[in-house]
């Protein structure tokens, strides 16, 4: 059995487990299968999802990145003061994409010129990031930043209301929100890249094997720093979303969001050896998680037994891919 056999297994397994968890929930629940809640998952899982991504990415190569919970936080919170000093939303917003993308390039410089690593790298990246995100704003949350910092992480596509014979607006379909369909694109995007180019193909060489990746002339230190400023930009990126679903930019934002990241990747198939892994996988791992809380909520779960369950549950999936590694 090849690797790529192993990998597409690996990819069922996860969808399999999917579809027992939307089967199993939609017996316990009769609100789980509507339109809405389908919507309310799919905008839940978004933010896993952008993490994912980049964390498959840096998994990829061999590495882990622990900073982007607090990287998020602190490129919302760069975002939300220069919009409430004046300046456009979208400048402001991607102004917090660069500022992700500077943290996930120092994290690279850390692993590829300072020999650091990756763990204790972006672990200190990790408490850096919040350290300034706390110090910015004083620990505190910045509001008043208007309706257009809301449009992003609050708008839809195709959302269709009428009014009722009240005056009251009555939502007849919600609408796909703008994060699902960044969610798509990213996604379709970082696929794309992983299965159709030298640079997706350099990625998994290096993961594979470092020294035989540099003989074969692949640029190790390059394609190492592509991954962490890109898993460095998407956090930015999603530490504007979540800024703009709440109008407001919190500091204390993202705290352990990295775990879910890293669990989504592992659940999907990508192994922490690096080397093997995608973003169909990850995608599927992203909904695994986030299938699990909102049925679990559904039926009246505690939020600390829900931790219990998912951590069982991201402690089976890696001990199946240690078991697949060892073969």
């Amino acid at each position: 059995m090849n690797d790529r056999q192993k990998d597409l297994i690996q990819k069922f397994t996860a969808l399999a487990g999917l579809l027992l968890l939307v089967l199993v929930f939609s017996l316990t629940s009769n609100a789980f299968m509507s339109v809405g809640n389908a919507m309310t998952v799919s905008l839940q899982v978004t933010t896993i999802v952008y993490l994912g991504i980049g964390a498959t990415l840096v998994i990829l190569t061999g590495g882990i990145d622990l900073s982007v919970g607090s990287v998020l936080a602190l490129s919302g919170v760069v975002a939300g003061m220069l919009v409430k000093s004046g300046m456009p939303v979208p400048l402001a917003m991607s102004a917090g994409i660069v500022v992700g993308a500077l943290c996930g390039a120092v994290n690279g410089l850390c692993v590829t010129r300072l020999r650091l690593p990756p763990f204790i790298a972006t672990l200190g990246m990790m408490l850096v990031a919040r350290g300034v995100a706390l110090q910015l704003t004083d620990a505190r949350a910045i509001s008043g930043l208007g309706e257009a910092f809301g449009a992003l992480g609050n708008g839809a596509l195709w959302r269709i209301e009428e009014i009722d014979e009240h005056g009251f607006p009555n939502v007849i379909f919600p609408g796909i929100p703008y994060p699902v369909l960044l969610m798509v694109l990213l996604a379709v995007a970082a696929g794309l890249l992983l299965r159709k180019t030298t640079l997706g193909r350099h990625l998994h060489a290096v993961g594979s094997n470092t020294e035989a990746a540099r003989l074969s002339g692949v640029d190790v230190a390059g394609v190492t720093m592509f991954a962490y400023v890109t898993s460095g930009a998407l956090a930015g990126l999603t530490g504007c979303v979540l800024m703009s679903r709440l109008v407001t930019a919190q500091p204390n934002e993202g705290v352990m969001y990295e775990l879910d990241a890293i669990a989504a990747a592992v659940i999907g198939g990508t192994s922490l050896l690096g080397g093997v892994g995608t973003i169909s996988g990850t995608v599927i791992g992203a909904f695994v998680i986030g299938i699990l809380r909102n049925g679990l909520n559904m039926n009246g779960v505690s939020s600390f037994t829900q931790q219990i369950i998912i951590g069982l549950v991201i402690l089976l999936t890696v001990w199946i891919d240690q078991l697949r590694n060892r073969r």
